[in-house]
């Protein structure tokens, strides 16, 4: 499980495989390849050409919400979030081998995930974040140090990943919530230097292993 997560988009300028280009280049080594209004035939394209990407970097690939492109890129496994494809389904159709990953907002997102077999849990949002519509309340410092107080208190150990409009100077306050990590997008892609910023955030996170 990667400390730090790639969520692909795009700008003026960068598309999405140059957004991947840029994360495996500065150290990231989990993609997730999130195309929300995108065509099947579009998504499967992309999917494969950032499936070779990764696996020239040894890096993790995961598919937003798509199954049937994971299968068929040949992705290591998806995220599902609350309105997709419930994930104990989804692990009957992967089988064990690949990652499923859910979104949580809520202590009770996260116990339900668990109990279905989830691999790590994506909470947020962190703050508003203009990459995702529909968003749900904003958690802050606050919100994880509290979900992750209750999962100790239960017993539940399952990574919890941080998401949603976190830059670099958020991350050690995060972490010392004691989440599993950080997913992250516009911070990387808005940077004067996106490669150097992926650079010093991978830099900045290994401190804290």
């Amino acid at each position: 499980m990667s400390q730090v997560q790639f969520i692909t988009h795009f700008t003026d300028k960068i598309s999405y495989l140059d957004s991947v280009s840029i994360a495996l280049e500065g150290g990231c080594r989990w993609i997730q390849l999130r195309m929300k209004n995108s065509d099947d035939t579009t998504l499967l394209n992309t999917a494969r050409e950032v499936r070779r990407l990764c696996d020239q970097y040894n890096a993790t690939f995961i598919i937003d919400d798509n199954i049937q492109a994971v299968i068929d890129a040949g992705a290591d496994g998806v995220h599902l979030g609350k309105g997709d494809m419930p994930i104990a389904e989804a692990r009957r159709v992967l089988g064990r081998d690949r990652v499923i990953g859910g979104t949580a907002n809520t202590f009770n997102d996260v116990v339900m995930h668990y109990d279905s077999g989830a691999d790590y849990i994506g909470c947020g949002p962190f703050r508003f974040t203009t990459t995702k519509s529909n968003l749900s309340p904003i958690l802050g410092i606050d919100g994880y140090s509290e979900i992750i107080k209750q999962m100790r208190e239960r017993g539940i150990s399952i990574p919890l990943v941080a998401i949603g409009g976190i830059t670099k100077d958020d991350i050690p306050g995060l972490l010392e919530t004691g989440v599993s990590g950080v997913a992250l997008s516009g911070a990387i892609l808005n940077a004067e230097n996106p490669v150097d910023e992926m650079r010093d955030i991978i830099t900045q996170c290994n401190e804290y292993k």
